[in-house]
Parts: C-alpha cells; sequence; structure tokens
C-alpha cells in the first residue's frame, strides 16, 4: 500500500510546491508535463511524490504533448494535471479545446512570466490572463482561478479539482512568478475533501456517453469500465459520434456554454476587503493584490477611503459585483502586471458609471505600494 498522500500539517514551502502537494492531496495521480521556468518546482517535487502515492509523473516531449498526454489520463479514470508558463500555455490550447469539446476534466498551472515569447523566464508577470479566456479557437467558457499567496495556492489547487471534476472542464491555476516562488507557512488539513468523478448510473447497455443531466453536465465513463464511449473533438452529438449539422453544432456549444454560466454564482469568488465606506475600489488578483493592500493603508492615512475586490476565480468573471460597485464608488482602479488586461473586463462590467484608472506594469516587477498610490489620488480626485 502507497503511505497516506497528505502531508497534512504546518510547512514551510513556495507556491510551486504548494499547488504539487494540493493537487496529490485533491486526488491527482497523473501529471505530464515539460520543463519551463517558473514551474519547474511544481513537477520537481511531483516527479518524486506521486510514485510514492501510487501516481504516475511522465515528462513529455513538449507541451503539446503534455496536454494531450493528460486528456488521455483523465480518460483512463485518473485525476490528471499539468503545469507550465507562458510559451507552454501557448502551445497547450489545441489540446485545452479538445479538452473542452470532449468535457474532459483536468487542471492546467500557469505560472506566468514576463512576456511575450521568451520574454523574461525567471521574472514576474500576469499578461495570460486574456489567453487564459480565449486562448482555444472558438467560443466557450472556462474556469480560472488566481491564489494570492502559498496557502492559496494550495487550496485553490484542491477547488480547481472540484471544480473539473462538477462541470467536467478543464480548470486553471492562473499564478505567477512571485507568488510561485514565495515561501510561507502553508497549511495542509487532516482531512481534504476530494471531489468523486461523476459515474454513469445506468447499465452499459443504456449508457449514452454525452447525454447531459438536468444540471447540463454528463456522467462520465472511463475506459475499462465496460461502457461504450466514443470521444471525438468533432461535433458530436449524445452518443459521441460526429454529428456536421448545424444543428448539432448549435446545441452542442451552446450547452458547453450555458453549463459553467448557469452556476457561475457557485464558481466565482472573490474577497472584499474594506469596501463597506469605499469611495474608491481597487480590483486586483495574484501577486499584485498584495501589493494594493499595502497601499489601501497608505490612501486611508491620506484620507482617501479605498477598498479592494481581489479576484479569486478570474474566469468567470464576477460582473455582477463590479456592476454593484461601480453604483457605490466615486471610481475604480485596476492593478495587474500587464497593460490592462482585466481592466478591460471592469469597463465593461462597470458600463461608465464611474471614473476608471490602470496602474499597469509589462512584467519583470512588481508593483511599489506608491505606484497603486498614485493611481488612487488620481481616481480620487476624478470623482
Amino acid at each position: 500500500m502507497p503511505p497516506k498522500a497528505t502531508l497534512s500539517g504546518v510547512h514551510f514551502m513556495n507556491g510551486d510546491e504548494a499547488i504539487a502537494e494540493g493537487a496529490i492531496a485533491a486526488g491527482c495521480r497523473f501529471f505530464a508535463a515539460y520543463p519551463i521556468t517558473p514551474q519547474s518546482e511544481i513537477s520537481e517535487r511531483l516527479s518524486w511524490r506521486l510514485p510514492r502515492v501510487g501516481g504516475t509523473f511522465i515528462q513529455m516531449e513538449d507541451e503539446i504533448a503534455a496536454m494531450a498526454a493528460v486528456v488521455g489520463g483523465a480518460w483512463a479514470g485518473v485525476k490528471s494535471m499539468t503545469a507550465t508558463s507562458g510559451p507552454g500555455f501557448s502551445l497547450m490550447m489545441e489540446n485545452l479545446g479538445l479538452a473542452i469539446m470532449t468535457e474532459t476534466p483536468c487542471v492546467v498551472a500557469n505560472v506566468q512570466r514576463g512576456a511575450p515569447s521568451t520574454g523574461l523566464p525567471t521574472a514576474v508577470g500576469q499578461g495570460d490572463m486574456m489567453q487564459a479566456r480565449w486562448g482555444s479557437h472558438g467560443h466557450y467558457e472556462i474556469i480560472a482561478l488566481v491564489p494570492s499567496s502559498p496557502q492559496e495556492a494550495f487550496d485553490l489547487t484542491v477547488r480547481a479539482f472540484a471544480l473539473s471534476e462538477r462541470f467536467r472542464v478543464p480548470v486553471l491555476l492562473m499564478t505567477d512568478e512571485v507568488v510561485g516562488h514565495m515561501y510561507e507557512r502553508v497549511e495542509i488539513p487532516n482531512d481534504v475533501p476530494v471531489a468523486p468523478r461523476r459515474r454513469p448510473t445506468v447499465p452499459p447497455g443504456e449508457f449514452v456517453p454525452f447525454k447531459p443531466g438536468p444540471d447540463l453536465v454528463p456522467p462520465m465513463a472511463c475506459a475499462g469500465e465496460g461502457y461504450r464511449v466514443h470521444v471525438t473533438g468533432l461535433t458530436h452529438d449524445e452518443r459521441g459520434y460526429p454529428d456536421m449539422s448545424d444543428e448539432t453544432h448549435d446545441r452542442l456549444v451552446r450547452r458547453l456554454v450555458e453549463k459553467i454560466l448557469r452556476y457561475r454564482s457557485e464558481i466565482t469568488f472573490y474577497e472584499e476587503i474594506g469596501l463597506q465606506d469605499a469611495e474608491v475600489a481597487v480590483v486586483s488578483y495574484g501577486i499584485s493584490a498584495r501589493v494594493a493592500y499595502r497601499a489601501l493603508a497608505l490612501a486611508r492615512q491620506k484620507g482617501i477611503r479605498a477598498g479592494m475586490l481581489r479576484l479569486i476565480t478570474a474566469w468567470p468573471f464576477p460582473d455582477e459585483r463590479v456592476r454593484a460597485l461601480a453604483d457605490q464608488v466615486k471610481g475604480i482602479v485596476t492593478v495587474e502586471l500587464n497593460l490592462g488586461q482585466m481592466s478591460r473586463e471592469v469597463e465593461r462590467a462597470s458600463q461608465g458609471r464611474v471614473p476608471l484608472s490602470g496602474v499597469f506594469h509589462a512584467g519583470g516587477r512588481i508593483h511599489t505600494p506608491e505606484e497603486v498610490l498614485a493611481g488612487i489620488e488620481e481616481v480620487a480626485r476624478a470623482g
């Protein structure tokens, strides 16, 4: 028998290591990846941890193959995961679309770095946020979570696996180099809830592989369980067989979208800090939110009532909460390590109700609290 998988207790570890431990605690037993900074610590830790708990680690020839292997692992009945950074994330996009179309539960961790292209391999960035939403071709919905600490890296990895099984969809963990390499206290509980796979409840002869339940999500039969399943990236009917009619395609894509949007309140998480009396709201995520938190105190010292909406779920975006916030405050500041990606969502959701400002940096370093304070002051004056 393999040893107890979950390393319960209090640890001092970085965010990448916390992701690896979160995956194991959530029941992940297959990991395929290609080495790339700054995610390497995830792969390194899982390369020796997984075999010790009855799992499998495999280093693939590239990220295209890694994502394909993860899809295969999931259909073989194992909770599966990969990890990468910007250039590798780009290579995974086609097979990410395959996972969406085939409704394959899996987790993809992207430890973001300075980009585009090779960019800054060992320095921070948050420039993949829109790629996470629209990187693969076609119209679809995706779930993306954004940790701001090593503790949250662990917790959100566990949540990512639960959401992937609940909705039969790839879930993205959009962390960044600083959170990935930051060492902090991480507490791992004794009992981590492990989400079950949605198994068929009918005999093999009655099973229709892609016939959805009332929640629009079909049960999943895996290889070797006696069920006949046809899996294809082509547009398919409920049997899984290719069907090239426009009616089938429209019905399928609408269901893949609706199974996420119908339950967005169950999926979308955020943290509110000091918003009760705020006249200026900051919207941020990841390591940028931790800097913004310090700027809130500086603003209050100057008599500006500032609060923050910290995104924990980036996709689906919390439109309704941002819209309500726009009716409450005099202005909104978006803080992120790109030149304004999620700020476009803030602008769309706020619908011109209040002045907006962005504190942006292309990557390579984090903001200073003073830079964020300047953005808060600008909006306070405009409001």
